[in-house]
This record gives C-alpha cells, structure tokens and sequence, in this order.
C-alpha cells in the first residue's frame, strides 16, 4: 500500500492547516493537531503525518491508557520509541506541550477570583488531577482572593513527606501572596486525607497564624474529584485564619 509522504501531499481541502485557517482549532483531531507539528510522516508503512498521528496516539493508548494522560507526561525518550518519532519531532512535539501548560497556567491580565474549593479545583486540575505520583502544589492569592499563580512545591511517593512548612510559606512570601491555598493528588483517586495529611494541614494552620498570611484550605484532587478539607474537618476552627 502507497502513503503520502507529506501534508503537501494531501488536497487542499483536507490539509489540517489550511482546515485549521479556515474553520478554527476545534475542528480538527488530535491525531491532524499532531500532524501540523509532525510537518511530514513516515514510519511503520510510510505513514502520511496525519497516520503518523494517528499512529502516535494509537501507541499511547495501550495497556487501555488516555493518550493525552500520557502525553501531558512524555519524556523525549519514550516518545523517541516511538517508529518514525526522531529528536525533531520529538523535540517539536514536546515544545508545544510545554507551551500549552505555559498559557493555561499564565496570569490572565483580569485575574480569576478562587472563592471556593471547586474555583481552587479547577486551577489546580491541570497539574494534580491526573498524575500518577503524589505532587504537592500552592495556589497563591491576594488580598481579594485574586488568582496570582500556583506552583507545584514538591513531587514525592506515598512513603515521602510532601513538603515542609517553611518551603511552602517561603514560596508564599516570595510569590508576594497574602494568602494561599494548599493542595496535593492521590494517585490512587481516593480522597479519605491520612493521618499525615491532617498533620500536615495542622502544622501549615500553626505556621500561618504566626505569620499572619491565611491558609484558606487543603484540597485533595484524584481521579476527577476533589475534597475540601475546611469543610470535612474542624482544624480552622481550631486555628482561625482571620479570613
């Protein structure tokens, strides 16, 4: 069977660049969003870049896998395993990865308000949602509860203390933030906190009144879900925040 080489190859009306001029990003597939990237194909069979895609997702999706999960996570080797992937490509495809994380996570010039846990949620679910090792991460806040940015602190196991009240409050400080959010995932998706989350949790409430900078909650987010820590235990009321 004969493929196309390139995306020149293909008729004008059908290449994903001239679809994504005309119609937008959202009308094409991930596997064409892939082909742009790629420019030319290859691979098992002389794929065109659109089956090189295609060919890209399909590899990332076994073992019953969410490619893009994988995706968000790949590293220049595993992605060079990949027939037909070289360091160009790869290099190509991992820039716009990191791209794409840069502009979700940028400041917008009318900054969000976080006035819930589901707010604080959805700023963090891009870095702790999905990820199969435990993070622990900040979101920063001023005095109106503006969004100011969030960072991932530490990356750790199960077996690992998270992060340490003086990185976290050093950071705060640094960031220029009056106030802060806490969170980190269970990769296991189960959101009961453990003994060493609730300690955790007790300790940056001690540290927080002593600095005056209000902690205003500790979510855990797993597998689509998130809970709220100040709304399943009484630690705030133990260690007002004067929030």
């Amino acid at each position: 069977m004969t493929y196309c080489l390139r995306i020149a190859d293909i008729p004008a009306s059908e290449r994903p660049r001239e679809r994504l001029l005309a119609q937008g990003t959202k009308t094409l597939a991930t596997s064409e969003l892939i082909a742009i990237l790629l420019g030319t194909g290859q691979g098992p069979g002389k794929l065109s870049a659109v089956g090189l895609g295609q060919y890209i997702l399909q590899k990332l999706g076994e073992h019953q896998r969410d490619p893009l999960t994988v995706l968000r996570e790949i590293n220049p080797q595993e992605l060079m395993a990949i027939p037909g992937i070289g360091p160009a490509k790869a290099t190509t495809i991992l820039a716009a990865i990191e791209l794409g994380k840069r502009v979700f996570q940028s400041r917008p010039g009318e900054r969000i308000i976080v006035d819930s846990p589901a707010a604080a949620a959805a700023a963090l679910s891009h870095e702790l949602m999905w990820q199969k090792q435990e993070r622990f991460a900040v979101v920063f806040l001023d005095v109106k509860n503006r969004l100011l940015g969030m960072q991932v602190i530490t990356i750790g196991t199960a077996t690992e203390t998270l992060a340490h009240p003086r990185e976290i409050f050093r950071e705060i400080i640094r960031q220029g933030a009056t106030r802060a959010i806490i969170a980190h995932n269970h990769p296991t998706g189960n959101l009961e906190p453990s003994p060493e989350d609730i300690n955790l949790t007790r300790q940056l409430l001690r540290s927080a009144q002593i600095l005056s900078i209000p902690l205003l909650d500790h979510l855990i987010l797993g597998n689509g879900d998130f809970l709220s820590l100040r709304q399943t235990i009484d630690l705030w009321d133990e260690y007002p925040q004067g929030d």
